[in-house]
């Protein structure tokens, strides 16, 4: 079961580990640069805001006005950027430091920086600014326009150190690796439990496998309810043991009542048939003995021919090319003239509840002679002597229903769900016969069920009545519709 456990358990974690794997990593590279365009969109905006209040509070050249002073600095407090201004020789002549001494004042700025500016407008770069500042900044600089917009009065330089930039970000992707591993742990036990849970009821069906392999079909997996597949497969499973613990104990019963038909009259031929030869039986009474042997004989031969033509018939059942369509109607009356002579020995009243019209179906003919033979048999055979065995045929909803009811011993309730089973025969007195071998209504249900019909039977206050279907043929085409299929 450990073997199970920690397969199912290892592969759900190498998941589990990779998911979060890829989600990191693209929540880092994609979070870092979305980051990063926000600051330089921020820085941008701000760039501009400094522009607009440039050419609003100062005067031709003036960009060391106090007021616009202020206004640098108020911005660098809220938004947390550097922020300078630059005369046209590229001195820096304004800054956003609140020391008025700023060390920043009077620095020429790096030529290259306003070639790029004259070329493109703007300058967006990480830079020291050529040693301006002492690490790496990410600067955003403008040309400021004059109020009229004809020419530059100077330029405003926006920096944000690259450390303070990232430094939120880092902060924060600390803060999601910590929730991620958390979460991966919860995710990891989450797996084992849940790896467990469908382990077991795989365990418990190898488990039961086993005992099945030594023949004990009794084990089953426990049913907890569950409604996922595993639910699904450990209702089949339990579905298909109860199938084979069932066939075991018809197979069980099959031999032991195989074994009892053959024992009976073997024990009596051998028998009679040594009380002959040693004298035993004296010779005045040898022919009813042999009789006596004669019908065993014939009896045996009874069982051999219905087990080999039960044989016969399931290799054969499923055969679609014995069927064909035929008159159920003649079929129900030539093999009512083979009962004749017994209905009369009987004195039964023979009831024909048939049609006027024939009835087409499609099955095996032969085969279905087989059924209609064998329950009037044993209606013949189990009918009360002057009563009366009513044979019947009807059709509707594309089926033919035949009817065999006789009026006689009713069978018990208990034994209704097992009269199709083979050999099955009731202690009560409607199956007290020596003739029969058990299997007539078992090859009668082998044969409807190989036709993919259905058989019933219903014996209540002395009537038993067996009904089954059969598939009725499709109606013939009208001359009508065949000119026109000509004419086509």
């Amino acid at each position: 079961m450990k073997s199970i456990y920690f397969k199912n358990f290892a592969a759900t974690a190498a998941m589990v580990m990779a998911s979060f794997l890829i989600l990191g990593a693209a929540f880092v590279f994609l979070g870092r640069s979305y980051v990063i365009n926000n600051y330089r969109e921020s820085m941008e905006a701000n760039a501009d805001e400094v522009c607009r209040s440039a050419q609003a509070l100062t005067r031709e050249g003036a960009l060391n006005d106090w007021s616009l002073r202020m206004t640098l600095s108020t911005l660098s407090q809220i938004t947390g950027n550097h922020i300078f201004l630059c005369g046209q020789d590229g001195i820096v002549v304004s800054c956003s430091d609140m020391n008025i001494a700023c060390a920043h004042l009077g620095k020429a700025i790096d030529s290259a920086v306003f070639t790029t500016l004259h070329g493109g407008g703007t300058f967006n770069q990480v830079s020291t600014l050529n040693g301006f500042y002492a690490t790496p900044h990410y600067v955003v600089a403008k040309a400021i326009p004059s109020a009229d917009g004809t020419n530059t009065i100077g330029y405003v330089f926006v920096a944000a150190d690259t450390a303070t930039m990232t430094g939120s970000w880092d902060t924060f992707v600390w803060v999601f690796l910590t929730a991620a591993v958390g979460v991966m742990v919860l995710a990891l036990m989450l797996a084992f439990m849940t790896s467990k849970r469908m382990a077991q009821p795989l365990e418990e069906m190898a488990r039961a496998t086993r005992q099945f392999a030594h023949g004990d079909f009794s084990a089953r997996v426990e049913d907890d309810g569950r409604t996922d597949e595993v639910g699904a497969l450990v209702s089949a499973f339990n579905t298909m043991a109860d199938s084979l613990e069932k066939s075991e104990q018809r197979r069980n019963a099959f031999i032991a009542n195989v074994s009892h038909e053959l024992k009976t009259p073997m024990t009596t031929i051998a028998g009679f048939a040594d009380g002959i030869l040693d004298g035993t039986i004296p010779k005045e009474e040898e022919d009813k003995y042999l009789a006596t042997i004669a019908d065993e004989t014939r009896r045996l031969s009874r069982l051999v021919r219905s087990m080999l033509d039960l044989s016969r018939m399931e290799s054969t059942g499923m055969d679609l090319s014995r069927r064909r369509e035929f008159d159920i109607l003649e079929t129900i009356i030539s093999t009512l003239l083979n009962f004749e002579a017994r209905a009369t020995e009987k004195a039964l009243n023979v009831d024909l509840q048939l049609p006027e019209n024939h009835i087409n179906v499609i099955a095996d003919p032969d085969a279905i002679t087989r059924v209609i033979y064998n329950l009037m048999d044993n209606a013949v055979k189990f009918a009360a002597p002057g009563s009366t065995l009513t044979v019947s045929l009807w059709k509707t909803d594309g089926k033919a229903y035949v009817s065999v009811r006789d009026t006689g011993e009713t069978i018990p309730e208990s034994d209704l769900p097992f009269i199709f089973d083979r050999f099955h025969k009731s202690d009560r007195s409607r199956s007290l016969d020596r003739d029969g071998v058990g299997l007539g209504l078992y090859l009668v249900k082998s044969i409807l069920d190989a036709h993919g019909e259905d058989i019933a039977v219903t014996s209540r206050d002395g009537v038993t009545d067996f009904v089954f279907t059969l598939t009725l043929a499709p109606p013939a085409p009208r001359s009508s519709d065949k000119r026109a299929k000509k004419t086509e």
